[in-house]
């Protein structure tokens, strides 16, 4: 079965020609992470988006204790949709960085040439170029972003979106890197447990021999456009707007005079719970998402975005609060 996977993954993923399976997106990134250290015999990293809980990132967010300082050093963020962002950090450090890793889109599209332009700079600077398609993988088809935009990497990162929840995960890419697998210790217990890559086997038939991305897609396409006109019409619109692709979609919350995004957003979940629409603020979007659920989600929006849109013409909206303001432990995008 592990094989059969391989296989169809090496079809369907336009840089995968070697496979290795793990169980969670860390294990991903962090193998993908050491293996352009082990290929090209450097230390540095340069990343943008969010790669999980390993010390090689985390330890660039606000959650970094425990990890040393040595370890801190050696990652670099740079910033989406600027190109000198990232071309300033490899000229600073040059020769030296083993990769760049990325989502290549998350709930911002990418700028017309962004993504090529990337690629070029890491090659320029003998950097390899990693996909960091945890989120993107199987959600923007089954080749994942890389396929969408056309700017094929040399490795790339899927997760559990493969096995519908499954815990799995996997790096692929060209065969000349994934050699060093051979060398690097990737190995856990779990690895290659057989009933995850099982329900990935099947979730890839059912991708392929239905039409459930295109019904995903439908329906987070509605979710978001209603939003979006139901906030301009509630006068939300400079605080409220549902960002990002139809499949897995943001709301966005924004600071207004006298009101912070926060506060905006902690009134919008509350409200949508007390009416029995469970929320964090995003929709990621599945087939068991029906005509029904959308339907009655919109009329949930609405209703709570006339009531917002009302408190927050009071001179205090922050009295509606049944609770706290809900804060990000950190941001990572």
């Amino acid at each position: 079965l592990e094989i059969e996977l391989a296989e169809h993954l090496v079809d369907l993923v336009p840089c995968a020609e070697m496979v290795r399976f793990g169980k969670n997106g860390s294990d991903a990134t962090s193998g993908a992470v050491r293996a352009a250290r082990a290929f090209t015999g450097r230390d540095r990293i340069a990343c943008c988006g969010y790669h999980g809980w390993q010390d090689w990132y985390v330890g660039t967010t606000t959650r970094n204790l425990g990890v040393p300082e040595v370890v801190q050093s050696l990652t670099h963020k740079f910033d989406y949709n600027d190109l000198d962002s990232l071309s300033t950090l490899l000229e600073r450090h040059h020769g030296e960085f083993a990769a760049v890793i990325m989502e290549p889109v998350n709930f911002v599209d990418p700028d017309p040439g962004y993504l090529a332009g990337i690629k070029e700079l890491a090659h320029l600077h003998g950097a390899l170029l990693v996909f960091d398609e945890i989120c993107s993988g199987f959600h923007f088809g089954l080749g994942g972003a890389q396929k969408f935009y056309g700017v094929i990497p040399d490795l790339a990162c899927f997760g559990k979106a493969m096995g519908n929840g499954f815990p799995i995960s996997c790096v692929l890419g060209r065969a000349g890197v994934m050699k060093v697998f051979e060398e690097i210790f990737f190995s856990f217990t779990m690895g290659g447990e057989i009933a995850s890559i099982a329900a990935a086997l099947k979730v890839i038939d059912i991708l392929q021999t239905t039409d459930a991305l295109e019904t995903i897609k439908s329906n987070g396409k509605k979710l978001q456009d209603g939003l979006n006109v139901m906030s301009r019409e509630a006068g939300l619109q400079d605080c409220i707007q549902c960002i990002g692709h139809p499949s897995w979609s943001l709301i966005s919350f924004s600071d207004i005079a006298g009101c912070e995004g926060a506060l905006i957003r902690t009134l919008f979940i509350q409200e949508l719970n007390k009416r029995g629409v469970l929320s964090l603020g995003a929709h990621n979007m599945s087939t068991s998402h029906d005509h029904v659920h959308v339907e009655q989600t919109l009329h949930t929006y609405a209703n709570v975005l006339k009531t917002i849109s009302g408190w927050l013409n009071e001179t205090q909206p922050e009295s509606f609060l049944e609770g706290p303001i809900i804060r990000p432990v950190f941001r990572a995008r």
